[in-house]
């Protein structure tokens, strides 16, 4: 190896290991590159109460304290946010981005857990919009978290989703993918590509089981680790696309709750 490709994860922890910093760190030494990571929240799930979710976002200080320590050795390749957890952390995010000039920067707008179906946070979600997407080189939000952002409230077409990341377009991020994964009727599994002036359909059948916890982290991770190799932002994607197939196709049954992805798959199936 001639040269370390380095890539950073602004994120928080899944104790199961499908989502989160642990996703994330899995899928850049898939691509090959050099991990880097800033935990922002703690995350739980207590079996013995179907598994609910508890969330503990850490003190954003501590958040800008190990990003100084990351950006000690300059900018990384590519970057991307995952749950940021608190305004103050969105902030954090938002400057070291722009201190450090970082291009590359991937913005996953987590906004709830799997399985639950409320904002975790509405002051985080809106800092998320108006500082962060402007920075975005692409933004990777799911069906909720584009009717959110732009504003449609619940998405359940293709045409609905293709104005979704228009609007979402015109926050400021420069390309954008509204995951529709396994969400929209029928047997394809479809997200939609739009970069300000076309839009691109990504579609791939549907898997069962569909063992698809931590797919949306792996997804936008994905792209961080083809954009770190000088993938176009399209091709990123594609491949990401891909990627995120065969984890899903090669995931597992942890417990009676969740099944994740399986990091690997990509390179089992080659």
């Amino acid at each position: 190896m001639t040269q370390i490709i380095k890539t950073l994860t602004i994120a928080g922890s899944d104790s199961s290991g499908g989502a989160g910093i642990q996703a994330d760190l899995k899928t850049f030494e898939e691509y090959g590159t050099y991990g880097f990571s800033a935990l922002t929240t703690i995350v739980t799930m207590d079996p013995d109460n179907g598994w609910h979710h508890n969330v503990y976002p850490i003190d954003a200080s501590i958040v800008a304290e190990q990003l100084k320590t990351i950006f000690a050795g300059g900018p990384v390749n590519a970057m991307k946010t995952g749950m940021l957890g608190s305004v103050e952390i969105v902030r954090v995010a938002e400057q070291a981005i722009k201190e450090n000039l970082q291009t590359n920067v991937v913005i996953d707008p987590v906004m709830v857990c799997k399985g639950e179906d409320e904002v975790l946070n509405p002051d985080s979600a809106e800092a998320i919009r108006d500082l962060l997407l402007p920075l975005a080189t692409v933004v990777t939000p799911n069906l909720f978290e584009a009717g959110v952002l732009s504003g449609l409230g619940k998405l359940t077409t293709l045409e609905e989703m293709k104005e979704a990341a228009r609007l979402i377009h015109k926050l400021g991020a420069r390309n954008v993918v509204v995951k529709g994964g396994k969400a929209l009727g029928g047997d394809q599994a479809i997200d939609i590509f739009f970069d300000g002036s076309e839009y691109t359909v990504f579609q791939t059948a549907k898997i069962e089981p569909a063992h698809n916890h931590g797919a949306g982290c792996t997804f936008a991770a994905a792209i961080t680790g083809g954009l770190a190799n000088g993938l176009t932002v399209h091709e990123a994607v594609a491949k990401a696309k891909d990627f995120v197939s065969a984890a899903i196709r090669n995931g597992f049954a942890f417990n009676e709750y969740v099944g994740p992805v399986f990091h690997g798959g990509y390179r089992l199936e080659r």
